[in-house]
Parts: C-alpha cells; structure tokens; sequence
C-alpha cells in the first residue's frame, strides 16, 4: 500500500514536470517568437521610410505602421512593446525599417531614436529666400528658418552681413537627421563652410587679394557668365585683370540680378541705368554680395584663376555656350556686333 501511494506521488511529480515543461517551452516558444519572428515588412521587395512626428503617440504610430501594411501581427508587436515599457518613449524621427525586421529590433530603433539620416542635394539659387523649400524634406519650420536666413544678427553670428550670407550656404549633398533643429542647421551649414575653406584655399584666395566672401562674390559672377567648367578660370582671370585695374566690372548678371527679372536674356543700355548696387556698369568693384550660390567647382576656378591680359569677353555668335576673349575694347565691339546680329537672327529683343 506504502508503495502504491509512493508510485502515485512519484507519477504526479513527473506529470505535473512534464506538463509544467510543455508550458514553459510553449511560453518561451512563443515569447521568442514575439521578440525575434519577422513581423516588420514581411515578404517586401526593400526597405521603408517611416516618420515618427513629434505629437505621435504609441498607438498613432501601431495604426500608422498597420495602414502602411508594415506590420504583419499588430498585437504582438503592442504586446511587446507594453512589456518592455517601450510603448511610453517612441522617439521622433526618420527610420529605415528593414523589410521581415523582428519586433525587437524595430520597437528598438523607434525607443532609442536610431534614426537613419536622409540625404539631399541642393545646387545653385539665387536668393537666401529659397533655400527653406531646399529643404522642406526635413522637419524645419519653414518660417523659423526665414526668418533667420533673413537676420542681419542670426548672418553676423557666422561672420556674415545679411547680404553676403547666402555664401555660407556651399551647393552639395549633404545628410541630416530629419529632426534636426534650426539652430543645429545652420551651425552645420558654418561647419562645412570651414570646412571648404581649407587654409591652403584661403592661402590661394589671400595671394589673389581677396578674402573667401569676395573670391564667393566674385564666383557667383562667373557661374552666372558661364557654364562651361573648362572656362570658368579664364572668365575669372578677365575679372580679377579689370579689379586690378580699377575698370568696371561690367558684368550683365549682376544688371539681371538688380532688375530682379530672371527672364532676361538680353541686356539693354536701359537695363544699365538702374540704381543699384548691384550695377556692375556703375559700381567699381564687387558687387555687396553674391547673386547666386556659387558651386564648389567655381570657387575653386576663381582660385586657379588663368594669368592672362585679356579684359573682355563677349558670347560666341553661335550660341554654343562658350565665349571669345579679347585684350582690346576695339576687338570686343567686334565679336559683340557678331553675337548682336545673331541675337536679332534669333529674335531675342529682350
């Protein structure tokens, strides 16, 4: 009897072990499948960008990712996130969910804030105005930075005045996270302005005597003159020649960007009489400021700016693009009558 009560006892030990076992093993079973299982973009061709905004809370975010058809299982990847407290502290930001990602490894990401940067290319503008819609992929308030790029205190903060301070602003690709704040723009835009004004280009532009903001000034005049890289240096020779000498500049662009009229393709004695500043034909000198954001490639050609004697440069007649210099006022009447005569052929009067 002794021993049957033993067996008994022995048999409800085991069966109880292997019951809590098969419970155990079912729970982790199911715990790592929760934690490790793709979940996240499940059978998708590539990854995808999701936007964590700054008023989003854990369930806006669960709906957002459901509508998306990012999630496979919505109620685990809730479930995990409640577990691990995660669902309190989603940061804002730009991610890069990876296609069959696990819900660990995406809750994860959005906790910590591990953003991936995005990249964007901005080329040549005009004005500082434009540049907030460069960058209206990013969470900057449109109307915050302006106003900035617009004050005389936020450009003089940089070693800038607010006619020059679009210099600061260098045409390229550059990364940001998406989140990144006004202040943090533009302290990254003054980075990597010191970054391109290396000391052995600030030696170039010290032996030419200019400083960085008029090698820039003078940059945005020849990219505006011409676009053919191959005689950018050449273009800036003729302008540092006329400086040194004390000749007007002469440039049309800067008459185009005093007009404040993009459209014209042909200046006129009119255009000439303007008051401005900007009117190279009645200003000695450079002009107060850029009239476009002068491309790396550009500054660098004023910097290895051709020595030559030549001090005026017209259009070629056959509208290729590059043009004929001269040494002499006399040879330049010459090749500018030419080119007149095919602007009238072509019909342009203004």
């Amino acid at each position: 009897m002794l021993k049957k009560i033993r067996w008994q006892r022995t048999h409800k030990i085991l069966l109880t072990s292997v019951v809590l076992s098969i419970v155990l093993s079912s729970f982790g079973f199911y715990a790592y499948q929760i934690m490790h299982a793709p979940n996240i973009l499940v059978g998708a061709k590539s990854d995808s960008s999701f936007y964590v905004y700054p008023r989003d809370d854990f369930r806006t975010i669960r709906i957002r990712l459901q509508e998306k058809n990012y999630i496979g299982d919505p109620v685990s990847f809730s479930f995990l996130a409640r577990i691990l407290g995660w669902d309190k502290r989603i940061l804002v930001g730009h991610y890069q969910l990876q296609k069959n990602a696990s819900n660990l490894a995406t809750l994860k990401k959005l906790h910590r804030g591990w953003q991936n940067p995005i990249r964007l290319t901005f080329n040549r503008v005009r004005k500082i105005e434009e540049l907030p819609n460069l960058f209206s992929s990013l969470l900057l308030n449109p109307q915050d930075l302006k106003q900035k790029l617009c004050s005389d205190k936020t450009a003089k903060q940089y070693g800038f005045n607010s006619e020059n301070f679009l210099l600061m602003f260098i045409p390229n690709t550059y990364e940001f996270y998406w989140d990144v704040s006004t202040q943090s723009f533009l302290d990254r835009m003054h980075n990597e302005y010191q970054r391109f004004w290396s000391n052995k280009r600030r030696k170039k532009a010290d032996s030419l005597g200019l400083t960085p903001i008029e090698v820039g000034i003078l940059a945005s005049i020849v990219q505006a003159e011409t676009t053919k890289q191959e005689e950018m240096a050449r273009v800036a020779g003729v302008y540092l020649n006329r400086l040194a000498r004390g000749i007007f500049l002469s440039a049309d662009p800067t008459l185009v960007y005093a007009w404040d009229d993009f459209s014209i393709r042909r200046v006129l004695n009119r255009h000439k009489n303007i008051d401005s500043p900007y009117n190279t034909y009645r200003n000695p000198g450079l002009p107060p400021g850029p009239i476009n954001s002068p491309e790396p490639y550009t500054l660098d050609a004023v910097l290895s700016a051709e020595k030559h004697k030549y001090l005026y440069f017209c259009a070629k007649h056959d509208f290729s693009g590059f043009h004929v210099f001269s040494r002499s006022l006399k040879e330049h009447m010459k090749h500018a009558k030419s080119y007149q005569r095919s602007l009238n052929r072509a019909r342009l009067f203004r």
